[in-house]
């Protein structure tokens, strides 16, 4: 398959949920991402792993389109994104939110029906119904009323993937999930996810802590400013991928953690 004809992703990965061909996107004269294939699988969850500037996070912002790209064709269900979004979630770092401004937590997951609602027409008793069902999804109805900034670094987060979840996606992308959180969170948030896949939606996620991608996910994307290996993660998650793309010591630092020849 060519890298260069924008018909490629539309015409032959209709069925994907998420395709992209030769992204390429540059801070400077220094490449963040250098012509980058991926494909999600339908129903998959899908972690994004590298080392740190590998621009795990920047390839998120370029298929949303928050950051530009040089080059790159990017198909989301076989169509451009300015067609899809109503398709898509995203939950951005927790660090780059302005969690001072003042607005409450049923508020934040009302934003996630925005597209639905508009802007002038009032919120109805069904709508919040589905912000509080979102908000029990992740374990939160009990802080509907709390000021957001009033929050824990967890809590925040599950109030962000509950904005998400009213959005009614099928696809999910989040931007460091468990970053920064407590145990109990983090398993919230994966069960959350986890039932998101057994509803047949897709989720991909930028992941740091490679001892829980087995465990977490079923496909990988492993990147270090280009494509390293991408599969299933029985058979891209391998010694040999995780030298490539973290190198030497750290790598084999990294393989002593997962006891790789055990599994």
């Amino acid at each position: 398959m060519g890298q260069g004809t924008p018909s490629d992703p539309l015409d032959s990965l209709s069925d994907k949920p998420l395709a992209v061909r030769g992204l390429t996107v540059s801070y400077g004269d220094k490449p963040a991402v250098f012509s980058l294939d991926m494909t999600v699988e339908p129903g998959s969850m899908t972690a994004i792993i590298g080392p740190n500037g590998a621009g795990k996070s920047t390839t998120l912002k370029a298929v949303l389109g928050i950051v530009p790209r040089l080059s790159g064709v990017v198909s989301v269900f076989g169509q451009p994104l300015a067609a899809s979004r109503r398709r898509i979630a995203y939950v951005p770092q927790r660090a780059s939110v302005d969690w001072d401004f003042p607005t409450r937590v049923i508020d934040v997951v009302l934003m996630g029906l925005v597209r639905e609602l508009g802007l002038l027409r009032p919120v109805r008793g069904h709508h919040r119904q589905r912000a509080f069902d979102c908000l029990d999804r992740v374990g939160m109805r009990d802080f509907a009323d709390r000021q957001i900034g009033q929050l824990s670094g967890g809590q925040q987060q599950r109030v962000f993937l509950a904005r998400a979840l009213a959005q009614g996606a099928d696809l999910y992308l989040l931007d460091e999930p468990f970053a920064g959180v407590d145990a109990a969170t983090e398993r919230a948030i994966i069960d959350v996810l986890k039932g998101l896949k057994a509803e047949g939606r897709t989720v991909v996620a930028v992941h740091h802590d490679l001892s829980t991608v087995r465990d977490y996910f079923d496909h990988v994307l492993m990147i270090n400013v280009h494509k390293v290996a991408e599969g299933p993660v029985a058979e891209a998650f391998t010694e040999d991928n995780l030298q490539r793309a973290y190198g030497g010591r750290l790598a084999a630092n990294l393989m002593d953690q997962l006891q790789l020849g055990g599994h």
